[in-house]
């Protein structure tokens, strides 16, 4: 289900970034990566590092559905989870010390993200079943990480990456409970015999 998400946000970066940017006859990558210097292979990139999946407890639902079946019996199933997966999200150059374009490439990632507060069905992967289109996006807040600094010393033991500017962004995907569900007989209403057929 993860990748699925991989395969959707590189599909909204793929279709919404401007094809001249760096240049028009640059193509750029997009990477999920850990991103530290040297575990990103094909450059320009953009790298989408997902750092953080958990519940989101406001978005919890506790009503069971009930589906009837013919046998009088019916299949009772919890709703799905709705978990937010956060991603940190930077921009790597061909030459290292190419800032203009890092940030160029981030700037225009930025626009795709704000401008869209839902992701619409035609950006989502097939294989990302069961969701409730469109899927929730939330850019450019507060990450769920303690220290930035933190997050860049621990790269930083991998072949000395230095610190980037990163936009944060969130999806909340839908995570199906119960597969099966569980069967249980239904209540039946009491008819007074003068109203039964």
């Amino acid at each position: 289900m993860l990748d699925a998400l991989d395969r959707t946000l590189e599909l909204l970066l793929k279709q919404e970034l401007p094809s001249n940017v760096p240049s028009g006859d640059t193509e750029v990558f997009i990477s999920f990566d850990t991103p530290y210097q040297g575990a990103i292979k094909q450059k320009p990139a953009i790298n989408c590092f997902l750092y953080d999946v958990q519940e989101n407890l406001e978005l919890r639902n506790s009503t069971w559905s009930v589906e009837r079946q013919n046998n009088g019996k019916a299949i009772r199933k919890r709703p799905p989870a709705k978990v937010d997966c956060s991603y940190l999200i930077t921009a790597w150059s061909k030459n290292e010390d190419d800032i203009q374009t890092e940030h160029q490439l981030l700037g225009e990632v930025m626009k795709v993200l704000l401008r869209y507060r839902r992701l619409p069905e035609t950006f989502v992967a097939p294989n990302l079943e069961g969701q409730e289109i469109p899927l929730r996006l939330i850019s450019l807040r507060p990450s769920n990480l303690q220290s930035f600094g933190e997050f860049w010393q621990a790269m930083g033991g991998k072949d000395g990456t230095r610190p980037k500017v990163v936009l944060h962004c969130t999806v909340t995907i839908s995570v199906p409970v119960d597969e099966a569900g569980e069967e249980a007989g239904l209540v039946g209403v009491y008819q007074p015999e003068e109203f039964r057929e």
